[in-house]
């Protein structure tokens, strides 16, 4: 087997989804990536990435000039545009975590940037790669006009249930507060004017956190089954942040036929369970995606397809293979630098999830 060509690859951020995915994934990957050196800004966390063998910098500006090819951004959201762009103007190949950033405009700026380097840009909306997402769209009829709603529901108690097992996770605390009232300040002032006035704290808790964080992952997934089935957004029906925050609700309507789009997003604290559940309502037939964690590995997302002959009722449940998703985008992204593949989570792709979720907090605060 001749042996594959490495990409070199920065890291920045090193918190959870660092620690739990990203770091450890591009390690099992080693014949495909070379991890240069990890970006971050706590000092303990620089430690403890050197006790591990790792070559760790303060500042991503350091790993830009370390020689890589390509970097892998899991900062905080509110910095994503910017090390995206200067690693653009760098002829440097990005991975941005979602969400690529936090307004249309910076989302536009970014696709511009990344024509004009002729370099890759792949957002990390690991469910595109998910083997049940996968076959889902390989099962949906080719008329979509029995299609009646799509639904979107998520209980989640944030992480914590599902990193006390990972033995290799550490959290920090000494990130100097300086940079803290530096992040505040971005990530206020980019959000003011995706949407076009200062937000409310539950409001910006509701669009930063369970708008961008968590519920733009089912929004990217949904926008690949319309993809499929021929179909687009049309008017919002309503919004709503509500629970302080905590939640977040949309409603949708779609063009193409009869049919509405509903999504609720909950953070449940104190219940250590995660549910998250996208519902496709035919007329004849139900698809239901049941997706684990995502922090919790070799949990296969449950793909379950319902519909009756006559009185008798059906239920079929796919479990397509047990392959990690977040693998699966590296894969993916590493044949997108090394053999030019096509590029599955696009910027344009991020571009209509934005454009979604600023028309739904237009909406709920209006």
């Amino acid at each position: 087997m001749n042996r594959a060509k490495r990409v070199r690859i920065g890291v920045v951020g090193a918190g959870l989804i660092g620690q739990v995915e990203h770091i450890p994934n591009l390690r099992r990957l080693e014949r495909l990536f070379e991890i240069v050196g990890i970006a971050d800004a706590s000092a303990d966390m620089r430690r403890e990435l050197e006790s591990r063998g790792h070559t760790a910098f303060a500042g991503y500006e350091q790993l830009l000039e370390a020689g890589i090819d390509a970097i892998l951004i899991a900062a905080p959201d509110q910095y994503h545009a910017e090390i995206t762009l200067r690693a653009l103007d760098r002829g440097v190949h990005v991975f941005c975590e979602k969400p690529l950033c936090f307004s249309v405009p910076q989302a536009e700026e970014i696709a511009a940037a990344r024509d004009k380097a002729g370099r890759v840009v792949q957002v990390g909306y690991m469910k595109r790669y998910d083997p049940s997402y996968e076959k889902l769209l390989s099962l949906l009829p080719k008329d979509p006009s029995q299609l009646r709603m799509i639904s979107v529901e998520v209980q989640d108690p944030d992480s914590w249930p599902f990193n006390q097992h990972q033995g290799d996770f550490v959290k920090t605390g000494d990130i100097p507060a300086e940079i803290l009232a530096d992040g505040c300040r971005r990530r206020d002032e980019q959000v003011a004017r995706a949407v076009g006035r200062a937000l409310t704290p539950s409001e910006m808790w509701g669009y930063t956190n369970s708008y961008c964080s968590s519920m733009i992952h089912d929004i990217n997934v949904v926008h690949g089954v319309l993809e499929a089935l021929g179909l687009e957004t049309g008017a919002v029906v309503g919004a709503a942040f509500f629970a302080g925050g905590d939640g977040s609700h949309g409603c949708v309507r779609l063009t193409g036929c009869d049919a509405i789009w509903q999504l609720t997003h909950l953070f449940v604290h104190k219940v250590a369970d995660y549910k998250e559940r996208v519902t496709i309502y035919f007329n004849d037939c139900v698809y239901e995606l049941t997706f684990p964690s995502p922090y919790l590995n070799h949990f296969p997302t449950k793909l379950t397809v319902s519909r009756s002959d006559a009185m008798c009722w059906q239920e079929t449940v796919y479990r397509p293979s047990y392959e990690e998703p977040f693998i699966r985008e590296l894969v993916g992204f590493w044949k997108s630098v090394i053999e030019g593949a096509p590029v599955r989570n696009t910027v344009e792709a991020a571009i209509k999830d934005l454009r979604l979720v600023t028309r739904l907090t237009e909406s709920a605060i209006k």
